[in-house]
This record gives C-alpha cells, sequence and structure tokens, in this order.
C-alpha cells in the first residue's frame, strides 16, 4: 500500500512539472522534465535498495513496511529535498534575476 501511494504521489508531481514546464517553456522542456523525474527515480531506487538491503531483511519490519517500501520512502524524503532546491523560482531583486 505504501509503494502504491509513493508511485502515485511521483505520477502527479511529473504531471504538475510536466503542466508548469510546458505553460513556461515549451513542450521540449517539459519532456526534458519528465526525463529527468524518470532518470531520478529509478536510478535513485535502485541506490536506496541497495541501502535497504544492506539493514533490513527481505520481509522488513512488517507486513506494511517491507524493503521496497522502506527505499521507496527513503526515495521520496531524498527527491522531496532534492527537487525544493532544483524547482525554486528565482528571485528577483530590481528587475534582474538573482542566482
Amino acid at each position: 500500500m505504501i509503494s502504491a501511494f509513493v508511485f502515485f504521489l511521483h505520477f502527479l508531481f511529473a504531471l504538475l512539472i510536466f503542466t508548469k514546464k510546458w505553460q513556461q517553456e515549451g513542450l521540449s522542456f517539459a519532456f526534458l522534465n519528465m526525463g529527468l523525474i524518470a532518470i531520478l527515480f529509478t536510478v535513485g531506487w535502485s541506490i536506496t535498495g541497495m541501502i535497504s538491503k544492506f539493514f533490513m531483511e527481505p520481509e522488513g519490519l512488517g507486513f506494511y513496511l517491507t524493503r521496497d517500501d522502506f527505499s521507496l520512502a527513503i526515495l521520496t524524503i531524498v527527491e522531496y529535498f532534492f527537487y525544493r532546491i532544483y524547482y525554486k523560482e528565482p528571485a528577483i531583486v530590481n528587475d534582474t534575476e538573482k542566482q
């Protein structure tokens, strides 16, 4: 159940970013951002899966938190902080962008 919820959150986030980038920058940038999200998700899940294999047995901490659910939860937390920085709106001072 946790894994389905995490997949649903990623799907909604991808749709949100696709729509936002399509309106702001065009269709090609929207697809590039979708590709970025997909690549980071698959690579990140592989890495967090290796980390969770080191700490947990395959059955995990019980019926509701398996090893895959644990790795997806870690991935979602890390992605949250990464995407907050990556998609942050630039600060505008005196009609110029400040990096």
